[in-house]
């Protein structure tokens, strides 16, 4: 019957984990230089939201002015 040897297993154990460590690291560094090299462009705007302005939005249908007129007839 063998003993196990604990000081060689985590010997083994803790240099996988720097291994690992590294690799990490240099996964990390990898991606950062890949995304400072990315050519994009954050200063323009985006094409969905060009024109729009702060605040209430009319209505792109003119919806609010038919109702509006529906509602005053119907009152009456």
């Amino acid at each position: 019957m063998q003993k196990s040897r604990p000081t060689q297993n985590k010997r083994a154990r803790e240099r996988a984990r720097q291994e690992r460590q590294q690799l990490k690291t240099a996964r990390r560094n990898e991606a950062k230089a890949r995304k400072a090299a990315s050519p994009t462009d954050r200063s323009g705007d985006d094409p969905d939201i060009a024109g729009i302005v702060p605040g209430p939005q009319p209505s792109p249908w003119g919806d609010e002015e038919v109702e509006a007129g529906q509602e005053s007839e119907s009152e009456s």
